[in-house]
């Protein structure tokens, strides 16, 4: 649950923000749009998209909580998630949780790794985290020695950024998806994309939806909760700090000097 959108009204939700994003993929169309635009594809689901679910190796181990995961017919997997920050840590973060996807997905007991699933790692951020300023970057094993021997483990991270300026490997579709991430809720910008059009209109179709406006103040309501001391602590700080302001105010004008003129009237 992200503070950030706790505290922002309903209808600035963009789909960068973690709530409308978790509403909106939970259906599979919406699902499967975006996977079909970011991976250039045709892909068939098989699980139902799941936000916010957890794994977790040990209950003494780290809580890994990614905000869509969902399987195709082929059992690859697809974790997406959304990233506004530019944290230090958001590269091993995705190593983590590629390895807590890999390590619910054999039983005990089996030998072959070659069961392993394939993994998808979507981050999809509004900034550039490489610098080169590209809208995809994809990862995938390979040799330094020999750059065009690949692993092929299955294990492919893609981190893409709203904001690109160099459009090389990447299609038009993709630009405005990206596009449409970031400002959801301006109807001004046209797209050219049937996918995101329908998209679009299935987000329109949901936020008509009093189901959504609920479930939208239980997870203010759920984060106020879960947050009450500091959301308290930091109240009172800040009417420490206005108390402080309108006293420093009055020492300031109790002790204003006297100008020129006020000070002549007083000597006569």
């Amino acid at each position: 649950m992200k503070k950030e959108d706790a505290c922002k009204p309903l209808e600035e939700m963009t789909l960068m923000d973690r709530f409308m994003f978790a509403e909106v993929m939970e259906n599979p169309e919406n699902t499967k749009l975006m996977l079909d635009i970011i991976l250039e594809d045709d892909i068939t689901l098989k699980d139902l998209p799941q936000a916010e679910k957890e794994l977790r190796k040990h209950s003494t181990n780290r809580l890994a909580r990614l905000d869509i995961w969902t399987k195709d017919i082929n059992d690859t997997i697809y974790d997406a998630e959304v990233q506004n920050q530019k944290t230090s840590n958001i590269l091993k973060r995705t190593r983590y949780y590629q390895s807590m996807i890999d390590c619910k997905l054999l039983e005990s007991g089996e030998k072959d790794f070659n069961q392993l699933n394939n993994v998808y790692i979507i981050l999809i951020a509004p900034f550039d985290m490489f610098g080169y300023g590209l809208y995809r970057y994809t990862f995938i094993g390979q040799c330094v020695e020999i750059p065009e021997l690949k692993m092929n483990d299955g294990a492919t991270r893609i981190f893409l950024n709203t904001n690109g300026t160099n459009d090389t490997g990447v299609t038009k579709e993709l630009i405005e998806f990206l596009t449409f991430m970031q400002y959801t809720n301006d109807n001004t910008i046209n797209y050219t994309s049937q996918r995101i059009n329908k998209l679009k209109e299935n987000i329109k179709t949901m936020l008509k939806d009093t189901e959504y406006s609920v479930k939208y103040l239980r997870f203010r309501e759920a984060y106020y909760l879960e947050h009450k001391e500091e959301i308290e602590s930091l109240m009172a700080k800040l009417r420490i700090c206005n108390h402080c302001a309108d006293s420093a105010k009055f020492i300031v004008i109790r002790h204003r000097p006297h100008s020129p003129s006020s000070f002549a009237d007083s000597t006569r």
